[in-house]
């Protein structure tokens, strides 16, 4: 027989069901957090700018780290060299990123965004900004930033190297 209708606070946000078990396990909690901002993403930027959630990445952080090499991108988002080389391959088709071998080490590409990707990132981020405000307007401003500020700590207890074999793939 099903449960009636659980509190708010002990039940999923759709659906209704019970959770209880699951309500502190953190990883449970991002997942469901991550369906509610992947939906957001997807209206406000994924659809309108043709991106995924992970071409916006790497457009940002390409656009915040000018120079950078595949290597270290692929270090910052845990994925192997392939993968990441897909990816810059796929914007740099859109003619959002661009690649230049090193004057010092010609087997080495360092990464900048073109200025058609500066302004798509900086539009595509605003209207994020905007949305995920919108999304979380039940929250203060202070709870907001204290939301962030931890999920920043949680990831930054990552270690800086993966172990061998432990790459995420996309």
């Amino acid at each position: 027989m099903p449960n009636k209708r659980a509190p708010r606070t002990e039940a999923t946000p759709a659906g209704h069901l019970i959770e209880a078990k699951l309500h502190h396990v953190l990883g449970y909690q991002l997942a469901q957090a991550s369906i509610t901002t992947a939906g957001v993403f997807m209206r406000i930027v994924g659809e309108p700018f043709g991106l995924r959630p992970v071409e916006f990445t790497v457009l940002s952080l390409v656009s915040e780290n000018p120079g950078s090499s595949l290597a270290r991108l692929a270090q910052a988002l845990a994925v192997t060299a392939p993968n990441i080389t897909m990816w810059i391959d796929r914007l740099e088709e859109r003619g959002l990123v661009q690649r230049e071998r090193s004057e010092t080490d010609r087997r080495a590409q360092h990464l900048d965004v073109t200025p058609q990707g500066r302004q798509l990132v900086a539009k595509a981020t605003q209207q994020l900004h905007d949305g995920e405000r919108e999304l979380l307007a039940h929250l203060s401003e202070g709870e907001r930033i204290i939301l962030i500020e931890l999920l920043h700590k949680v990831a930054c207890s990552r270690p800086a190297k993966p172990a061998a074999g432990v790459a995420r793939k996309d």
